[in-house]
């Protein structure tokens, strides 16, 4: 084995750690897949020979690369009108693969990526690499060009945002989620209105992301009654559900005459839902839904 195999060998080791650090910071696995990249394309000009600690060199790398894109694309969005729901991961509800299962450890779910995605990038990059990957502020500040004590306040000012959010924990049993988003749809196509306010937990939150090309459609409905009147005048003839794990929670991929149309993903807590995340951008969901649409 030559230098670049045996070089390639160890970075393939960390990619999977590399890849979620990533996904949690930019909620976009293509996106994710390009930093990782970029730090293999990094690693390979330079070598390891002079790397102690390859793992925690790969991650630094990693964390400057997402949060360089997370800032050019806050710029981007101020300039633009709507909101945003990150990538979800979407996979066949009963086969999932090995790589998505280290992705989604932790189970970040769809709706704790929105807070996420109002962070600042400097926050954001803080409270991933601290809470979530147990990184000590010593190796954070110097990322963000920041003292440890600041990057300690960053990470403490995102964690009160995330909680402030009050981000629900998923039912566990996925059969009763799956239970609770089935009598959904029987009611939204059925035109319930009353079986739609049922299962639905009154403080109920639906994120409707239409895509950049339709960003005056994209908006954000409160409450169990507004998302039922959503339901009822969003349920399509003809169109088709397929179940899918959205971000590991039960979810659907649509389709409409057999092409991509939207990506929904359900928070179900305590037997209710309390929030719904729409992708109704058919580009953009014939990507990340390819897995289940095959």
């Amino acid at each position: 084995m030559d230098e670049t195999e045996f070089l390639a060998d160890r970075f393939e080791a960390h990619r999977p750690r590399l890849r979620a650090v990533a996904y949690r910071m930019l909620g976009s696995t293509s996106e994710a897949d390009d930093a990782v990249q970029d730090a293999w394309l990094r690693l390979s000009r330079a070598g390891g020979s002079g790397v102690e600690n390859l793992g925690g060199w790969l991650t630094t790398v990693v964390a400057r690369v997402c949060l360089n894109m997370l800032r050019s694309r806050n710029i981007r969005r101020e300039e633009s009108v709507g909101i945003h729901i990150p990538d979800p991961v979407i996979s066949h509800e009963h086969v999932t693969q090995p790589d998505e299962e280290v992705l989604m450890a932790d189970s970040v779910g769809l709706a704790l990526l929105v807070v996420l995605d109002a962070l600042s990038p400097a926050e954001r990059l803080a409270f991933v690499l601290h809470d979530m990957f147990d990184l000590p502020f010593e190796e954070i500040g110097p990322m963000i060009e920041r003292s440890p004590t600041a990057a300690r306040q960053l990470a403490s000012r995102a964690r009160r945002r995330v909680r402030s959010a009050e981000v629900p924990a998923p039912d566990p049993d996925l059969a009763r989620q799956r239970q609770v988003v089935d009598a959904f749809f029987r009611a939204a196509r059925g035109g319930d209105f009353d079986g739609l306010v049922a299962v639905l937990h009154p403080d109920v939150v639906l994120h409707a992301d239409f895509g950049a090309r339709r960003p005056a459609a994209s908006k954000v409905f409160r409450g169990a009654e507004a998302v039922a009147q959503q339901a009822r005048i969003g349920a399509l003839p003809g169109a088709e559900l397929h179940a899918a794990l959205v971000n590991g929670a039960a979810g659907v991929v649509i389709t409409v005459k057999g092409r991509p149309f939207a990506v929904m993903g359900f928070t179900v807590a305590e037997g209710r839902i309390v929030e719904i995340d729409a992708i109704a951008d058919p580009e953009r969901v014939g990507r990340i839904a390819a897995a289940v649409l095959g």
